[in-house]
């Protein structure tokens, strides 16, 4: 066993028990054991389970994402106090004060990636039993905990006449002409969803400080680099993987649509649409995240909206009476 093998082996064990106790649990229920569909729905399982766990993680990120673009005028003073100096003294004093500023604010540039790095072992255990399905089949094993005869009955299933074990790349048992159609549907799925993701987020999500920093330039670059490269990463993805990942996109897209509906970075477009939504209803302070108020500065925003609403219902005769 090599040292990834090694790495991996928790995390294997891991997605198939919770992939076995859906398996078991739906099968409970009526559904066919060796129906593909019951097996989807044991990868959906396994993704809403581990997005679960990481809502608390997913809370930071969002607590960092916004701590950088709040940052981002500092920084950039920051920046332009230290700019053409390239003595080791100047640039560990540069160093030194960023990594103030971030204690500070209680940010650094690695949370707003915590998600995503957290959930890689599991994607690359998730690829590396579905890739060993059929290997395992022949050889009469099981992977994880799943027994042989669970392995033989997930390589044997299908949706839609693909099997799940198969990808792009590798067509596996089964039609291959429906392994082609529902991977590519697949493959733009989770582009899509993930495309769709980031640029909500930028969109609706950013002040204009942080639209017209070097950190946006960045956001840019990912907002395109990543769809790509998962894109052309999908043609080796066995079909259950790409399920799990579409999943996983979906359920960040709508985890992303409540922050920014609910809880909005201050001075972004999604805040001003929030701020003259309880102006509307005459409430003055935004919701909170983590037990704290999200921004002075925003609340101030909802609170004016307010008080702009509320003298739009005086009547101007009355006011130039009074001015009289």
């Amino acid at each position: 066993m090599d040292f990834f093998e090694t790495l991996m082996f928790p995390f294997k064990w891991l997605v198939s028990i919770i992939m076995v106790g859906f398996h078991e649990g739906l099968s409970g229920i009526g559904l066919p054991e060796a129906s593909g569909w019951t097996w989807t729905l044991s990868i959906i399982g396994l993704v809403l389970v581990i997005r679960a766990a990481l809502i608390p993680v997913f809370v930071k990120q969002i607590k960092a994402q916004r701590g950088m673009q709040l940052l981002q005028p500092d920084l950039k003073k920051l920046q332009d106090k230290y700019k053409g100096k390239t003595d080791q003294l100047s640039r560990q004093a540069m160093a030194q004060e960023q990594m103030a500023m971030y204690k500070k604010h209680g940010t650094n540039p690695f949370s707003a990636c915590l998600p995503m790095l957290i959930q890689m072992p599991f994607f690359f255990a998730l690829f590396t039993v579905l890739s060993g399905i059929s290997t395992a089949r022949d050889r009469g094993e099981g992977i994880g905990a799943m027994s042989h005869e669970q392995v033989t009955q997930f390589d044997e299933s299908t949706i839609f006449g693909a099997t799940l074990s198969a990808s792009l790349l590798h067509g596996g048992e089964g039609n291959l002409t429906a392994v082609w159609i529902l991977s590519i549907i697949m493959i733009l799925a989770m582009t899509a969803s993930q495309f769709i993701t980031q640029k909500q987020i930028m969109a609706k999500n950013m002040s204009e400080e942080a639209m017209a920093s070097p950190f946006m330039r960045q956001q840019k670059m990912m907002l395109y680099i990543l769809p790509i490269v998962f894109g052309v990463g999908g043609i080796n993805f066995p079909i259950g993987v790409l399920i799990y990942w579409t999943t996983t996109n979906l359920w960040t897209m709508g985890q992303q649509f409540f922050v920014i509906r609910r809880m909005p970075t201050p001075g972004s477009p999604a805040a001003k649409a929030l701020a003259e939504r309880r102006a509307a209803k005459g409430l003055p302070v935004l919701p909170v995240l983590g037990g704290k108020k999200v921004d002075a500065e925003a609340e101030a925003a909802a609170a004016a909206a307010v008080a702009q609403a509320k003298s739009q219902r005086i009547q101007p005769q009355r006011k130039n009476r009074k001015k009289k």
